[in-house]
């Protein structure tokens, strides 16, 4: 969706989200990697690609495919250990002006200040985030996305992750794979291994940040849909 859409759309994001909806079918945490690996240039690569994902009409047609034909969607930005920061609270998503909002939302939202790569206090931050959220769901989510692994949580990843799986929430990744010492792979398989989990779990990759739309995108149209397919692809 263009820039000027996303501005023109009704300022439903000054609504409590209370106010947004009775019901959603799912909840879905956005724990993006803002650490100090990404400079200015790939972040706004990165905030360009969830926008956009959240606002195309494939996501917004699994939305719609579902019971309530609603999402209630949160963004947190991670780094520094025990730092992860809600940047952009819960937000109900059903069409395409309250998607247009959300995706403004995000796309606009002031960078927090993170270093670092503490992906299992992030986890646990978003798991706080869903325990808090204004509606009830069975299908919860936290979807993690970045360009290295776990390095300086105060819980480490794994220990994070059977925390979290155990209340019932699944945890999926998105691995942008653009440092030679996580390509080809390498990535992938450490979120394999350390971060994802819960029912249906999997790792997607990015091979770069102007993959990242894509490979969200189609992310986030299996996760709403609750496609089965294989962990790790």
């Amino acid at each position: 969706m263009h820039r000027r859409a996303l501005l023109a759309a009704p300022a439903l994001a000054a609504l409590p989200a209370a106010a947004q909806g009775s019901s959603v079918d799912s909840l879905l945490v956005l724990a993006v990697d803002a650490s100090g690996s990404i400079d200015a240039d790939e972040f706004a690569l990165q905030r360009e690609g969830i926008a956009d994902a959240i606002a195309h009409p494939a996501v917004l047609a699994a939305i719609r495919s579902q019971p309530r034909g609603a999402i209630g969607i949160a963004m947190v930005e991670w780094g520094s250990p025990g730092g992860a920061a809600t940047v952009v609270d819960w937000l109900r998503v059903s069409d395409t002006a309250s998607a247009a909002v959300a995706a403004g939302a995000m796309r606009d939202a002031p960078r927090s200040r993170q270093s670092f790569n503490a992906i299992g206090d992030a986890i646990l931050h978003s798991a706080a985030l869903i325990a808090a959220a204004p509606w009830a769901a069975t299908e919860r989510t936290i979807d993690v996305s970045g360009d290295g692994p776990d390095m300086r949580s105060r819980v480490p990843a794994p220990e994070a992750r059977d925390r979290v799986v155990a209340q019932g929430i699944t945890i999926n990744a998105l691995a942008i794979e653009v440092s030679s010492n996580w390509a080809g792979g390498a990535l992938a398989a450490a979120y394999e291994r350390d971060v994802i989990g819960g029912a249906g779990a999997f790792v997607m990759r990015a091979e770069d940040r102007r993959d990242f739309a894509r490979a969200l995108r189609a992310k986030l149209i299996r996760e709403v849909a609750l496609a089965p397919g294989p962990r790790l692809g």
